[in-house]
Parts: C-alpha cells; sequence; structure tokens
C-alpha cells in the first residue's frame, strides 16, 4: 500500500508531505496505481518548482518509493492550488481503486 501524509499547520498552511511504499495492485512494471501515484505527486514536485518557484527539501528513495516534501517558508497561492490539486487526485485514485492500495491523511502539526 502506498501511504500519502498530508501535514497542515493549525491554520491550514501546507507544511510537508510524504509518499511512501508502492501500492500492490499490480506486479513491478505493470502497477498503473502505483505509477498514476508516482505521476501526480511528481508532477506537483516539479510544478511547485518550476511553475510556483517553491522553495522545497525533497527526499527521496525510489526502491521505497519514498518521497519526502518539506516547504522551507510559506507557500504562495499557486503551490497551494498545486497541492489541492494532487490531493484531488489522489482521492480520486483512492476511491475508484480502493483504499487498500492508497491511503491518504492528513495531519495537523
Amino acid at each position: 500500500m502506498t501511504t500519502i501524509t498530508i501535514y497542515k499547520s493549525k491554520s491550514g498552511r501546507f507544511k510537508r508531505f510524504t509518499c511512501s511504499g508502492h501500492s500492490g495492485y499490480a506486479e513491478f512494471g505493470n502497477d498503473i496505481v502505483c505509477a498514476s501515484i508516482s505521476i501526480l505527486v511528481i508532477n506537483c514536485i516539479n510544478s511547485l518548482e518550476e511553475l510556483a518557484n517553491e522553495e522545497m527539501s525533497i527526499t527521496e528513495n525510489e526502491e521505497d518509493g519514498y518521497i519526502d516534501c518539506i516547504f522551507t517558508n510559506d507557500i504562495n497561492d499557486k503551490s497551494k492550488l498545486l497541492l489541492e490539486s494532487m490531493i484531488l487526485g489522489l482521492n480520486s485514485i483512492a476511491e475508484q481503486c480502493g483504499k487498500k492500495y492508497l491511503r491518504l491523511k492528513i495531519k495537523e502539526v
């Protein structure tokens, strides 16, 4: 299962998100759920950097399916929209494919 945790402040500001694990929907190389999750997460990170000029600290381990994205400053409105879009897509995957493959959590920090 892939677990994605979104960390927000008490005031609702995005602080960080992590993605860990492989969905287990199918064998490696044929797992369309894992591929879909990866595309949404990686595209969001790339868009945050290229389109919103966001400063982030990224740690990743492809073998473990691990990504940790920490925002070094308060994010701008473009970044917030990009993150909300990623969450929308991830929720759609969880609803269509089942929560046994993707777990999305929002935590207050």
